[in-house]
């Protein structure tokens, strides 16, 4: 739990004497007094900034952010100069030389900000590297073996020429060191804060104001409600909360479950609750919200942890792709603290004493931080930008083998939710985020769609568990699968009898879903049939066929049918028709038994509707394609889905096809599909008549309700079968 406050993470060694099974409470600490004349700010270190000397230049780490700048030998003196300017106190400093604090701490030979002050030597150096004539000072003190008084007059010489030398130094040097000072500031390695005020080590470390968060913090008052006040995991939050700070109380709340307590505090904007739980098996800390929902929350949290059965309900066999039930993120190392009962005891229905302390260190910097409008710990764990959605995240923990990560919670009840639903994704990178939070293993609504182990030349799968069975889809690239994948599996896990919803990434994305799969449907069955040729399309199709060398021209249109026919020794029928007088087209390809070929299927169908021959052709046949993959590799019995042209504009949106591509290439071919798409849905809307409108479905689905808090679209379909 790398977010919690240093103090609050800590479990230092108590004092003897407590009663039994009791832990005593540290007193609670001094809060920095600011005075009401206190001096203007001024840059300084962030609390615990190391840097490291380089040949050329310098390594600097502070919390959550590193920078190393390099390209000049005079950064290493420079570095010295300023550091003695970002030290805590100059007041104090000027007085007699000594610093009251410390600045960074440094690796290697340099002691940045922690001794007297930086010498005349040290800005010669830096001027006469950065190629400024800065003469030395005559009087500079040298080393020697000398002590007591004489090294302290020396030290204050020293700091008096220093002093002085500062105020009439180059105008080069005081530019180098703007620019270096600016380089910090960029990243958020300074802070302001007046002279006389400890910075203190957290907030310090990441506030942009840190007196206003220390006084947020020492105003807030929290109230640790459980059902056990003296309980381990009472006492631990108000430990946590004292050595951040604040002055906890604790009351009694007989409602609570015995390993669950919530923690309220006041803050600028008003109230702010979570709920922690800590058992022997792990535990969970909620999001900071408004009170009236901790409990339920926490209620409803536990409820998804303990329950056995994903709501995705697999009944259908699993293609081995490594699943399992953890994060499928790197979690935070829980340190092991000396003196924790043995897995034995926690195994017995106790949590060990480290595992609780270090769940309250975390709901106490976590509640603190919404507190003081620190940013919350779980964005900066939020490596696949999850929180774009705007979902809350939980942090869930495990003690054998120690563990926290945070979590999405896609499928949170409206009512908790204290922001609105997400605006339809963008492009297709925001449309898989949110596919990977509704897909979280812990708390998601839909299982995860992952390449795993099927093959991915020469077109890409994916496959997911639906209540349905086993989904595989298939498409030119993963990602395009992925996100395939993801929409037919929330699709069949909504259906509700003959109505089957359409799930789409935004509105369009939806709209083009739900027409194209209207026409299909209505040519579906007689493409299926072995009726004469000319009774194969259904009502709106010309009589006359298109012609090979319309599509023949097309580079994907003749790679994909050249894959199927030629490298996948296929034998298949294309059937090709312009839709009625609009710009609309279909292609049926049959693709027959092959008694030589392994898990060939007897009268395959594909069948696709573009704006054009050639993008129907090439997607009936990639879809014919992964049909014959997904028989070879996919278990019996398993369902699929393809691509279809509805995605191009998400995947055209931000990309920029290179001026030489030609439709060969992927992207450029999908910007293309992405301009026709617009005509295309109103050809189609103007042939079935189709005006798809928001599902609505039976009761209150938690798919749904999570899918449109995502900014998906779920609009009503025909149901038939794809």
């Amino acid at each position: 739990m790398t977010n919690a406050p240093a103090a609050a993470a800590g479990t230092a060694p108590e004092p003897a004497g407590p009663a039994p099974g009791r832990e005593p409470v540290p007193p609670a600490p001094k809060a920095p007094v600011v005075s009401a004349s206190r001096p203007e700010p001024r840059l300084r270190l962030r609390p615990g900034v190391a840097v490291t000397p380089l040949l050329t230049g310098l390594h600097l780490r502070g919390r959550g952010a590193g920078v190393t700048l390099e390209g000049s030998r005079a950064l290493p003196a420079l570095w010295q100069l300023l550091s003695d300017r970002l030290a805590p106190d100059r007041a104090v400093r000027g007085a007699g030389g000594a610093q009251a604090g410390a600045g960074a701490r440094a690796d290697g030979n340099t002691q940045a900000g922690a001794g007297a002050p930086a010498n005349a030597r040290v800005q010669a150096d830096a001027a006469a590297q950065a190629g400024v004539g800065i003469p030395a000072d005559a009087g500079e003190a040298k080393a020697g073996a000398g002590a007591g008084a004489q090294a302290q007059a020396q030290a204050q010489a020293q700091a008096q020429a220093q002093a002085a030398e500062n105020d009439q130094a180059d105008p080069r040097v005081e530019v180098a060191l703007a620019t270096l000072t600016a380089r910090l500031r960029e990243h958020d390695l300074l802070v302001e804060h007046p002279d006389g005020v400890e910075l203190p080590p957290w907030p310090g470390s990441s506030a942009a104001h840190p007196a206003e968060a220390v006084e947020a913090i020492r105003s807030a008052r929290p109230v640790v409600a459980a059902p056990d006040p003296e309980g381990p995991l009472a006492m631990s939050l108000v430990r946590a909360l004292r050595r951040a700070g604040a002055s906890p109380r604790v009351a009694t709340d007989a409602r609570l479950p015995g390993d669950r307590a919530v923690i309220t505090a006041d803050a600028p904007s008003g109230a702010v609750a979570l709920a922690v739980s800590c058992d022997a098996d792990g535990g969970f800390v909620t999001a900071p919200g408004p009170p009236d929902r901790a409990r339920s929350d926490a209620a409803a949290i536990a409820t998804r942890l303990g329950s056995g059965t994903p709501p995705w309900a697999p009944s259908g066999p699993v293609i081995a792709q490594s699943r399992s039930a953890t994060p499928a993120t790197a979690p935070s190392e829980m340190p092991v603290g000396a003196g924790a009962p043995s897995q034995t005891a926690a195994a017995a229905g106790t949590p060990s004493r480290t595992h609780v302390a270090l769940l309250a260190g975390a709901a106490a910097g976590r509640l603190l931080a919404a507190v003081a409008d620190l940013p919350d710990p779980a964005a900066q764990e939020d490596a696949s930008g999850t929180a774009a959605a705007g979902h809350a995240a939980v942090l869930i923990a495990g003690a054998e083998p120690p563990e926290s990560t945070y979590h999405p919670w896609a499928a949170v009840p409206r009512a908790a939710r204290w922001g609105p639903d997400a605006p339809p994704a963008p492009d297709l990178g925001e449309a898989l985020r949110r596919v990977t939070a509704l897909s979280d293993p812990r708390l998601g609504v839909l299982d995860a769609p992952l390449p795993g182990d099927l093959p991915q030349l020469p077109a890409s799968l994916a496959s997911c568990r639906t209540p349905a069975g086993l989904l595989v889809a298939g498409a030119v690239r993963a990602d395009l699968a992925r996100l395939e994948a993801a929409c037919r599996a929330a699709e069949l896990a909504l259906a509700d009898g003959p109505s089957a919803p359409v799930v789409g990434a935004s509105p369009d994305h939806a709209r083009g879903r739900a027409l194209r799969r209207a026409v299909l449907d209505r040519i579906g069955l007689e493409a299926a049939s072995t009726a004469s040729e000319a009774d194969r399309v259904g009502a709106g199709a010309c009589a006359d066929g298109i012609g090979d060398d319309v599509w023949r021209s097309h580079p994907q249109a003749r790679h994909w049918w050249t894959v199927l026919t030629e490298r996948m020794g296929r034998s298949a029928d294309l059937t090709v028709r312009q839709l009625g007088s609009e710009e609309a087209h279909s292609a049926v390809i049959r693709v027959r038994s092959t008694p030589t070929v392994t898990g060939a299927s007897p009268h395959t169908v594909s069948r696709a509707v573009e704006a054009t021959a050639s993008d129907a052709v090439a997607l009936a046949a990639l879809d014919a394609v992964t049909r014959a993959m997904a028989a070879e590799h996919a278990p019996d019995g398993a369902r699929h889905t393809t691509l279809s042209g509805a995605v191009a504009p998400l995947a055209a949106a931000g990309v920029e096809p290179a001026g030489w591509a030609d439709e060969g290439w992927t992207d450029a071919w999908l910007a293309s599909i992405a301009a026709r798409e617009p005509a295309l849905r109103a050809a189609l809307h103007r042939l079935t008549g189709m005006r798809p409108r928001p599902w609505r479905g039976t009761g209150h689905h938690p798919l749904a309700r999570a899918l449109r808090a995502s900014g998906f679209t779920v609009l009503t379909g025909s149901g038939g079968p794809r």
